[in-house]
């Protein structure tokens, strides 16, 4: 088997296991707490979010650099020193963050989260909790990055793995046997958040090839990347206000209750992200490399291939859960309420989702190449336009504004970003991206996902209920395969292997 696809299977493994571990507890966490307490949940992840602004392409750039030098040699002495001295600027961030979010936090809860049956000191020691458990746990994402550079996406699966087990399993039993309270939850997300990141960051430091000294920061290190490093940071910066800004708009405009049902149904939305990155991640590094190689007949073919296979995997989920929103939430939350405040702010959530997965495969090509340019004008443009659209989408719509305006984002990116990228990179392959990695797939998935709409039984209980939308999302599946080429080649092979093995 290849590394490629061992990493696929790894992320695909590792991160259905997290999304397990992240979606199977949200019903518990807002029995114990209260639909009001988890809008803090989700105001601690719009601000982990929000500081990827400090990230100044770090994660990206390691990511990108080990790919490139790890199968080189004479490289180790460069390859440690450079985690070394990226690994020092992300921890003085950290430290940035922790002060400046404590400092905050009054300021915050007086006049920032509208509570209405939590009292202010609740919230105020909240937000001291959730701000050291971000420092904790931000430079997570750049130890990853190390380890996915280095293709260690096996080991690092398991790792991460376990450490949300720990976390989803760890938050019920402590507000199930210890105190049901949001400040025992961020007390135990400080904890785990300071494990979770000694854990990764050690297994990036074993996994770096020795060398014949210490490793030390190095400013010439930062000189030599700090071009790519800065186009990322600016990718990065308005990336994060494309994603968070309705979220943090909508923190202050409404009340905490009706901001928790909108991050909630962020969260089954984000949840298709679970699918997208296993195979972003996956690529990344071997698009860096065989660009690096020169070697465009190689990556055209595998960008193809995993641009449809990307689009077999997230299309008939994201039509599943558009369709049929509403039953889901009833047989994931078993609460009506919940199920009528968010159904419709979830079909267009992961409408917007999941047209931004679709993007996650040629934007990486484009970082690959190290043209980070067009993604920095496309974001600046759109969040200009952004701010004034939600400002006025969310004053007169609410919260179906924001989705709205997530919905229309997307569009562009498809319509006009890939259209742009194409004229520079893979010139020729534009319309074979339109049309066999995106569209056959999508008309066949929706196909069956608005039939199976037409057709839902008007009486069952939620077990037959739960079927029916299993066969559904099947069908969906083999019909998404049967559409698109490449897939449905390595879909026969499986096949006629397996009846080899059978026979």
């Amino acid at each position: 088997m290849s590394k490629v696809k061992a990493n696929i299977i790894a992320n695909f493994a590792g991160k259905g296991w997290t999304a397990l571990m992240s979606l199977a507890f949200v019903p518990l966490y807002i029995k114990f707490l209260g639909i009001e307490a988890y809008g803090l949940i989700g105001f601690f992840v719009t601000l982990q979010a929000l500081f990827g602004l400090l990230d100044m392409g770090l994660s990206a750039t390691l990511n990108r650099e080990l790919a490139r030098t790890s199968g080189l040699a004479g490289q180790e002495n460069r390859m440690r020193d450079l985690v070394r001295t990226l690994e020092i600027i992300y921890w003085l961030i950290a430290i940035i963050i922790c002060v400046s979010v404590i400092l905050l936090a009054p300021i915050i809860a007086q006049y920032w989260i509208k509570a209405e049956n939590l009292s202010v000191e609740t919230v105020q020691q909240s937000v001291i909790l959730l701000g050291i458990a971000i420092a904790f746990q931000w430079p997570l994402s750049f130890y990853s990055g190390g380890l996915q550079g280095l293709q260690k996406q096996v080991l690092y699966n398991i790792l991460y793995s376990g450490l949300a087990t720990l976390r989803g399993v760890g938050a019920v039993l402590v507000l199930w046997l210890v105190s049901s309270t949001i400040e025992a939850y961020f007390q135990w997300q400080v904890l785990v958040s300071l494990l979770s990141t000694a854990t990764i960051a050690f297994a990036l430091w074993k996994s770096l090839p020795e060398c014949d000294r210490a490793s030390r920061f190095d400013w010439k290190i930062l000189h030599s990347i700090w071009r790519f490093a800065a186009g990322m940071t600016a990718i990065t910066a308005v990336t994060v206000i494309l994603t968070q800004l309705d979220k943090v708009l909508l923190s202050t405009l409404l009340p905490l209750e009706s901001y928790g049902y909108y991050m909630l149904a962020s969260v089954v939305a984000g949840a298709l992200y679970y699918l997208i990155g296993p195979i972003r991640t996956a690529l990344f590094p071997k698009f860096s490399q065989l660009v690096a190689q020169d070697d465009v007949e190689n990556l055209a073919h595998l960008y193809h291939q995993t641009c449809q296979l990307m689009s077999v995997v997230i299309l008939p989920m994201a039509m599943i859960l558009v369709m049929f929103s509403y039953e889901i939430m009833v047989l994931w939350t078993v609460d009506i309420t919940i199920a009528e405040n968010t159904h419709w702010l979830i079909s267009l959530l992961v409408i917007g989702t999941t047209i931004n997965g679709l993007m996650n495969l040629p934007y990486g090509l484009q970082i690959a190449y190290g043209w980070t340019r067009l993604s920095i004008y496309t974001n600046t443009v759109a969040a200009v336009l952004l701010a004034p659209m939600l400002f006025i989408m969310v004053h007169y719509y609410n919260a179906i504004g924001a989705a709205v305006v997530w919905v229309v984002l997307n569009t562009g990116y498809i319509i006009i970003g890939v259209q742009l990228m194409h004229r520079r990179l893979l010139k020729e392959e534009k319309w074979r991206w339109y049309i066999e990695d995106v569209f056959r797939p999508l008309m066949a998935a929706l196909l069956v996902a608005v039939t199976g709409r037409l057709i839902l039984p008007a009486e069952g209980g939620p077990f037959i209920m739960a079927i029916y939308l299993t066969a559904v999302l099947l069908l969906a599946y083999l019909l998404a395969i049967l559409v698109t080429p490449m897939v449905r080649a390595r879909f026969l092979i499986v096949i006629s292997r397996a009846k080899a093995i059978y026979n």
